[in-house]
């Protein structure tokens, strides 16, 4: 296992790779996520995200189920003082589907995140949305109160314009104000350009740590998908078909497939290597449901991926 690394410019310590929360309540219940987080911890593994909102899109969830079950566990498993776990506010609730980054709503969900957590202070509380209406300036006070009550440590944000985030940042500068110190964009082999033309020169600059969600494509980069027949054995194939699956796709597996079996590894490792070979990428975040999938994250930190395997995979998935 590799040794745990300084997040971005914070005092927080993690394992490369943080475990996606999704699936908690979703396509795990209970009982299942709490197998799974015993088995990722005790590989040595340290930080956990989630949301809110996480699964409020399962019939007969309203969001808050992937907490309680953190929070469930954690009292169960202990050692919440060596845990990193990051959680976020301001994304599309089932209730109206719009996103919202007003320091009432921050305020207010900080507290229902805290309860179900069972937590009394959240390491990473991140802007899940921007609602591209709300004056940064309002959204960073809130945070900045929740940070001098010592209910949230750090801040950062995920779906942001890169204009809304400059703001922010150059805001916080200016006001003194606890600043994002992480972004967290959709970025993975297949989804490449959005980040890299318009995020990646920002977080360089302002040193931002990169916690990259989707790091295997919904699963499409896991080795799974090898035919379109593989699709129709998920409850998610077709919607990965229809996004993932055309020439470039293929071309991408075909690489990963090389890669993975010169080294010996996983494709779902090759694939979350190759995001730890950019510098500011501070750990990818990759979910599991079954406990054989976490193999492949520790494969993944042991990988080194060489010049020509690097090459190989950036002109299969370049855009």
């Amino acid at each position: 296992m590799k040794e745990k690394i300084k997040f971005g410019q914070t005092s927080l310590e993690i394992v490369p790779l943080i475990f996606g929360g999704n699936v908690f309540g979703w396509t795990l219940d209970q009982n299942s996520s709490f197998s799974m987080l015993d088995r990722f911890f005790d590989l040595g593994f340290n930080a956990i995200d989630t949301a809110n909102t996480y699964s409020h899109w399962v019939p007969g969830n309203s969001g808050g189920e992937s907490e309680t079950i953190i929070g469930n566990w954690i009292q169960r498993y202990g050692g919440r003082e060596k845990m990193v776990l990051m959680t976020k506010a301001g994304g599309r609730m089932a209730t109206d589907g719009k996103p919202n980054s007003t320091a009432a709503h921050i305020k207010e969900q900080v507290v229902l995140s805290l309860k179900r957590l069972q937590t009394d202070y959240i390491d990473l509380y991140q802007l899940h949305y921007d609602d591209e209406v709300t004056a940064v300036e309002e959204t960073l006070r809130a945070f900045e109160d929740l940070v001098k009550e010592g209910k949230v440590r750090y801040i950062g944000a995920s779906n942001i314009s890169p204009e809304r985030l400059v703001e922010s940042l150059d805001t916080a500068q200016e006001k003194a104000l606890a600043p994002y110190v992480s972004l967290q964009p959709e970025y993975n082999l297949f989804d490449r350009a959005k980040y890299e033309n318009l995020y990646q020169p920002i977080t360089l600059e302002k040193q931002i740590a990169v916690i990259p969600y989707y790091a295997l494509a919904s699963g499409f980069l896991s080795g799974k998908y090898k035919s379109e027949d593989d699709f129709q054995l998920s409850a998610r194939g077709a919607d990965v078909k229809n996004r993932y699956w055309n020439s470039r796709g293929q071309a991408i597996l075909e690489a990963l497939q090389q890669v993975s079996s010169q080294y010996e590894v996983s494709t779902a490792a090759v694939a979350l290597a190759w995001l730890l070979t950019h510098k500011e990428v501070a750990a990818p975040i990759a979910s599991a449901t079954k406990e054989g999938h976490l193999h492949a994250f520790v494969e993944a930190l042991q990988l080194r991926l060489d010049a020509t395997s690097l090459s190989l995979l950036n002109n299969a998935s370049k855009y």
